[in-house]
């Protein structure tokens, strides 16, 4: 071998030596690269799972939050339902005074007594069970007057009068307006008509039984 060609040899191999030392540098990099991203994905899903587990749990005590505030407003509203005990018997048989307005205010009380005996339920709207608010909503339906459904809802709506004025066919509350826990409807004679609560069926008081706080007239 001549000393060109020795050199040339020589040439060739450190070349192929650089370009295999090139591949290897290319390769490690490309592994680094794709352990970044295998690295950086991971992180992204960690924090995605992250994120939802964070949002459920919120959801989940947004929910229990709401649970417990129900539960709060339903063993307040039977608590205070709960000093409007059972009807007497004598007061259930009185008649009411003649209706003021005629044809309408006597239908509504004669669907009214048409319901006493019935049982008290919460939530219930007839024909078998009613709540207060269920009983004066579906009774004052019969006469064409749409009303709210619950007691808080009614006692924002209608002319608000005396207790010394009532008419038969008023309505009369317990509680403020907008917060009423109950109601009942004024039938004549110093008497209302109600559904008080779970140990008080659909039945008849006076008015001195347990005297409302306020009253509207809505015929």
């Amino acid at each position: 071998m001549s000393a060109r060609q020795a050199s040339d040899a020589v040439a060739q191999d450190a070349m192929a030596v650089k370009l295999t030392a090139a591949r290897a540098v290319a390769a490690q990099q490309a592994a680094q690269q794709a352990a970044q991203q295998a690295a950086q994905q991971a992180a992204a899903q960690q924090a995605a799972a992250a994120a939802a587990a964070k949002h459920k749990a919120a959801v989940a005590a947004k929910a229990a939050k709401a649970r417990a505030t129900a539960s709060a407003l339903a063993a307040s509203r039977s608590s205070k339902r709960a000093t409007l005990t059972a009807t007497p018997a004598a007061s259930s048989s009185s008649a009411p005074a003649p209706a003021p307005s005629g044809s309408k205010v006597d239908q509504l009380i004669a669907f009214l007594k048409a319901q006493i005996g019935k049982p008290y339920v919460y939530g219930a709207t007839g024909p078998d069970s009613y709540d207060c608010s269920g009983l004066t909503q579906v009774a004052f339906s019969k006469v064409g007057v749409s009303l709210p459904r619950t007691s808080q809802e009614q006692s924002t709506v209608g002319t608000p009068v005396s207790l010394n004025s009532l008419q038969p066919g008023d309505l009369v509350f317990w509680g403020g307006e907008g917060s009423a826990y109950h109601v009942g409807v004024y039938i004549g004679d110093g008497q209302y008509l109600d559904a008080a609560n779970p140990s008080s069926p659909v039945g008849i008081k006076p008015l001195t039984y347990s005297e409302p706080d306020w009253a509207v007239r809505v015929l």
